[in-house]
């Protein structure tokens, strides 16, 4: 669906014209049908990658494709869908008139466009609110009606930049879950993102910008690994003499009332700690292997830079 071949692009700031480079050399595909995550801190070039995918802005070089053609031509953006980090809405409309606009302008008649907005009002979480001006939209209920206008069309490719971005935790988690309904229809999401955890959650692939340069693509189980980072396990009832026999094998103890979360570097401690626990009588709560987070990998490939 995106294919995309040393793309740079160089801006021009300041007086003097000082050469700033976006982007270097990016080279990256997503396929058909799957959720990718493009990771980046803020200024890494995630939107100047979108907008130059969308003709927003031209490369200063590279090429890219989008649904098998090059370039960014009218036939290709009819199947795109798009929602921006900080979209504009006109917020005297209603949810309603606002989508009834949009369908006007991607040229459905009066019948498509009603049982269009029928249908991405329920899909969006929206139903009740179809007839409250935009102004009145909560953030939340803002990134959905973006997400509704963005599919409008029926688009193949939906691309997202940042639509997590100032959500609560409720939000992304209806963010999250619109998403996945789009892959369940069928359809190829590319979102921009600096949360991490959300990314664990829902992509197939993912890559990671780097003040401009593309370090890292790939499934997340490839990249990040499952090599065994810690055990944290966590346990209550134990004596002041089972505490001290403890700390003298584990990583850290952190006391939480009456539990304590006690971490181990590997199996073998974790199973000596266990049988201490066992041997007095104290309550094993739960124990669980901690693997080499993405937020982890995410660090190491910015702070390489």
């Amino acid at each position: 669906m995106i294919v995309t071949e040393s793309l740079s692009k160089v801006f021009k700031v300041g007086f003097w014209g000082r050469r700033f480079p976006a982007l270097n050399d990016v080279s990256l595909e997503v396929k058909e049908g799957e959720i990718f995550g493009f990771l980046g801190p803020n200024g890494a070039g995630k939107t100047t990658t979108i907008k130059i995918l969308l003709g927003l802005i031209y490369p200063t070089a590279g090429r890219f494709f989008l649904m098998g053609k090059e370039g960014n031509s009218n036939s290709v953006k009819k199947g795109i869908g798009f929602l921006p980090e900080n979209p504009f809405f006109y917020d005297y409309l209603t949810g309603r008139e606002f989508l009834n606009l949009v369908g006007q302008l991607y040229g459905l008649n009066s019948d498509e466009r009603i049982n269009k907005m029928d249908e991405l009002f329920g899909l969006v979480g929206l139903k009740g609110a179809e007839d409250l001006q935009l102004r009145r939209y909560s953030k939340g209920m803002g990134q959905r009606i973006g997400i509704a206008q963005a599919i409008m069309n029926n688009p193949r490719l939906v691309i997202l930049d940042e639509p997590m971005s100032g959500l609560d935790p409720i939000g992304r988690k209806e963010m999250r879950d619109i998403i996945l309904k789009l892959k369940d229809e069928g359809k190829t999401v590319f979102f921009s993102t600096h949360i991490l955890p959300d990314v664990e959650m829902i992509c197939d692939r993912v890559g990671i910008v780097v003040k401009g340069k593309l370090k890292a693509i790939g499934k997340l189980d490839e990249l990040v690994g499952d090599t065994l980072h810690s055990v944290e396990i966590t346990a209550g009832g134990l004596s002041a003499e089972a505490l001290k026999k403890i700390e003298k094998v584990s990583d850290n103890i952190i006391k939480r009332g009456k539990k304590v979360l006690i971490t181990a570097k590997d199996n073998e401690i974790s199973s000596n700690i266990v049988s201490l626990i066992q041997k007095s009588k104290g309550e094993l709560v739960s124990l669980v292997p901690q693997k080499r987070s993405l937020e982890e990998y995410f660090m190491e490939k910015a702070e390489s830079e």
